[in-house]
C-alpha cells in the first residue's frame, strides 16, 4: 500500500500513476468520455492535495502560529529616544540694560523590557546641556530601574496567558485539520465505494434488461407458432419498459456518484468533467475482528474533537490560574541604581559616568490591595464553574465517543451478515429462475411468474452489491469514529 504525506505547509501530495482504461461491464456510448482508471488510494491522493476543504483548512495552523508570535511580542524590548531644544530670553538683572538667555538641550533613551518571570527592566540614560548667559554647563545619568512582582503577576500575567491560550490554540487548529483530512478522507471512501456500487448496478441493470428482451423475443416467437396468447407478450413488453427505465436511473445514479468524487478530489472541475473516472478493484467484504475496548481506546487517544475538549479544558485551568492570581494583593519590589555625572563639557560628565564615583540608587516596595477585591474573586468563581461545565462536556463527549464506536461495530457484523445472506439470496433466485424457465420451456409456468423470478434476482443481485457497499462504508465509518482514518490510509500529517 502506498504511503502519502501530507503536510501542512506544504500539501506534498503525489498521485500515482493512472491509466486509461475503458470501464468494463458497463454501457457505454458511442462517443464515450476518455477514462481514467484510479484505485482508492489514488483518489485520496488527489484529494488531500486538491479538494478545497483540506487547502482551506491548512491555513489555520499557520495562522495560529503567528499568534504565538504575536503573543511572544509581549517579550519584546521597546527602545525610545528623545531629543529636545529651549531657548529664553530674559532680561538681564536689575539695574542692568542687559539680556540674559538660556539654551537647554535634552536627550534621554529607554531601553525596557519584561522577563518570563514578570521582572520588569528599564535602562535609562540622560544627558543636558545648558548654555546660559553665565556660561555652559552638561549634567546627566545613567542607570537601571527594576520592578518585581511577588503576588499578582509572579506566577502569571497578561503575557504568559497569552502565550499559554496562543500554544494550546496550535494544537487545536492541528486537530481541526486532523479532523478535516479524517472528514475528506471518509467521504472520499464513501463515494469510491458508492460510485463501484453505482457502476455494478448499471451492469446489474443491464442484465435485467437483457433478460426481459430475451423473454420479449421469445414469447413473441411463440406467438408466431400459436403456443402463447397475444396478451401475454404485453406483460413482456411491459417488463422490459420497466427494466428500460430502471436502466436509465442507474445510468443516472452513476453520473451523480461520479460527480460527487470528482468534487472531492479535484479543484478543477473542468478538466475533469469529461473525464470518465473507472474505480480500480471490487467490493468486498473481509470479515474483520472487533475489540470494543480497543476501538474505545484508540478513540479516546485519537478523535480530533476529544482531543479539542481536552485542550479546551486544559486552556480553562491556565485561565483559572490566571485569575486566581488577580485576587492578590498587587505587591512589587522596586530599586534603582546608576550614576550621575556633570561638568562643562559632555566628556566630563561621560568621564565621571566611567569613575562611578558619583552613584544613586533605592530601592523600596508598593502594595496595591483593593479593599472587596469584588470583581476578581467573582470571575474567579465564575470561570470556576465553567471548568466544572468544560469537565462534564468532556465526559459526555467521552461517553459519545465510546456509543459511537460501539454502534459502528454493531452495524459492521450486521451488514457483514447481511452481505452473507443477500449472496446466498442471489444464488437462490438464479436457481429459482432457472428452474422456472425450463418449465416455462414446457408450459408448465407462466409469464407472469417468469417476470417475477426475474425481478426478483435483479433485486436480489443489486441487494448483494448494495450490502457490499455498506460493509466497507461501515469499516470507514469505525475508523472514523475512532479517529484511526489517517493511520488505516496511511496517511502521514506532518507539522512544518
Amino acid at each position: 500500500m502506498k504511503k502519502i504525506g501530507a503536510s501542512i505547509l506544504l500539501a506534498g501530495f503525489v498521485s500515482a500513476a493512472c491509466a486509461q482504461t475503458n470501464a468494463p461491464g458497463a454501457v457505454a456510448p458511442t462517443n464515450a468520455p476518455a477514462g481514467r482508471t484510479l484505485s482508492l488510494q489514488d483518489c485520496i491522493a488527489e484529494a488531500l492535495q486538491h479538494n478545497f476543504d483540506v487547502r482551506v483548512e491548512r491555513y489555520q495552523p499557520l495562522i495560529s502560529r503567528m499568534g504565538l508570535e504575536e503573543a511572544y511580542a509581549g517579550y519584546d524590548p521597546m527602545f525610545s529616544l528623545s531629543g529636545s531644544h529651549s531657548h529664553n530670553d530674559s532680561p538681564g538683572p536689575s539695574g542692568t540694560n542687559g539680556i540674559s538667555y538660556q539654551n537647554d538641550n535634552n536627550v534621554s533613551s529607554d531601553l525596557s523590557g519584561l522577563l518570563p518571570s514578570g521582572l520588569g527592566t528599564s535602562y535609562d540614560f540622560n544627558g543636558k546641556v545648558d548654555d546660559t548667559t553665565t556660561g555652559e554647563s552638561t549634567s546627566g545619568s545613567a542607570g537601571v530601574t527594576v520592578n518585581q512582582p511577588l503576588l499578582q503577576g509572579l506566577w502569571i500575567d497578561k503575557t504568559r496567558l497569552a502565550v499559554s491560550a496562543a500554544k494550546n490554540q496550535i494544537k487545536f487548529t492541528q486537530q481541526d485539520l486532523r479532523n478535516q483530512l479524517i472528514t475528506t478522507v471518509s467521504a472520499v471512501e464513501n463515494a469510491f465505494y458508492e460510485l463501484i456500487y453505482a457502476r455494478e448496478n448499471l451492469t446489474v441493470q443491464q442484465q435485467a434488461l437483457d433478460l426481459a428482451q430475451t423473454q420479449l423475443d421469445q414469447d413473441r416467437q411463440r406467438v408466431e407458432v400459436g403456443s402463447l396468447a397475444p396478451l401475454d407478450v404485453q406483460q413482456d413488453e411491459a417488463q422490459v419498459a420497466q427494466s428500460h427505465a430502471n436502466l436509465i436511473a442507474a445510468q443516472f445514479t452513476l453520473e451523480f456518484d461520479e460527480n460527487t468524487l470528482k468534487n472531492l478530489i479535484t479543484d478543477n472541475y473542468l478538466q475533469w468533467h469529461e473525464l470518465d473516472i473507472e474505480p480500480q478493484g471490487t467490493l468486498e467484504a473481509i470479515r474483520q475482528l472487533f475489540d470494543v475496548q480497543d476501538s474505545w481506546s484508540k478513540g479516546l487517544a485519537s478523535r480530533p474533537d476529544f482531543l479539542q475538549a481536552k485542550i479546551n479544558l486544559e486552556q480553562q485551568g491556565i485561565q483559572l490560574k490566571f485569575d486566581r492570581n488577580q485576587i492578590f494583593p498587587q505587591l512589587d519590589l522596586t530599586g534603582s541604581f546608576g550614576y550621575n555625572g556633570a561638568g562643562r563639557e559632555f566628556s566630563d560628565a561621560f568621564g565621571q559616568y566611567a569613575a562611578a564615583n558619583r552613584p544613586f540608587y533605592s530601592y523600596g516596595a508598593s502594595l496595591t490591595m483593593p479593599l472587596s477585591n469584588l470583581g476578581p474573586r467573582s470571575t474567579y468563581k465564575a470561570d470556576k464553574a465553567a471548568e466544572q461545565q468544560d469537565l462534564l462536556k468532556l465526559k459526555q463527549l467521552e461517553q459519545k465517543v465510546m456509543v459511537d464506536i460501539d454502534n459502528a461495530i454493531k452495524q459492521s457484523q450486521s451488514d457483514f451478515d447481511n452481505v452473507q445472506a443477500t449472496k446466498e439470496q442471489r444464488i437462490y433466485a438464479e436457481a429459482a429462475l432457472d428452474a422456472e424457465q425450463k418449465k416455462y420451456a414446457v408450459g408448465k409456468s407462466t409469464t407472469f411468474t417468469v417476470l417475477q423470478l426475474q425481478n426478483s434476482l435483479t433485486l436480489a443481485r443489486s441487494q448483494e452489491i448494495r450490502e457490499l457497499a455498506n460493509y466497507n462504508k461501515d469499516l470507514t465509518a469505525l475508523a472514523q469514529a475512532e479517529g484511526t482514518t489517517l493511520e488505516r490510509r496511511n496517511v502521514d500529517v506532518t507539522a512544518n
